[in-house]
């Protein structure tokens, strides 16, 4: 069974609802997933947005998941520190989920929520880890990977 990655807030490729951004509440959307293979040992799951005007900008890094988790309830917000799995800087400098807030009258812009899994049961990283590094130390260790792709716009 292939890994699987979706959301009840909103439909593959769909808006995602203002309360998810920071035009609304700034909490993170609830996550489902499924699928990972035989031999994961955590989870990754990164919020990224290629559309930003200078360079992907990164909104949530969320790391050393646990194997058994199947998604992320609904509600993180950045500066609030997760129970169960860690939390890199974003690209707004602070740790935790950072939603959607493109420029107004920039156009649609496609955030891009990745789940890696991983063969390895954590990262190592220091608490000041920004989401590339979380990448990059992530990289030798996936053995699956799926991506949901949600829109918004100012």
């Amino acid at each position: 069974m292939p890994l699987l990655l979706m959301t009840p807030a909103f439909p593959p490729g769909g808006e995602i609802p203002k309360e998810y951004t920071c035009d609304g509440s700034d909490i993170s959307p609830p996550l489902n997933w499924s699928g990972g293979p035989a031999g994961t040992a955590s989870f990754v799951l990164v919020i990224e947005d290629p559309d930003a005007p200078r360079t992907t900008f990164r909104h949530w890094g969320a790391y050393d998941i646990p194997p058994g988790t199947a998604g992320l309830i609904g509600g993180h917000r950045g500066g609030q520190p997760a129970a169960d799995f860690r939390e890199a800087r974003n690209d707004f400098g602070r740790t935790g989920y950072g939603g959607p807030c493109p420029p107004p009258g920039g156009g649609v812009h496609h955030y891009h929520f990745e789940l890696l899994a991983l063969n390895r049961p954590t990262l190592g990283l220091p608490p000041t880890a920004g989401i590339a590094e979380v990448l990059r130390a992530a990289q030798p260790y996936v053995i699956s990977r799926v991506e949901l792709v949600g829109t918004y716009q100012r």
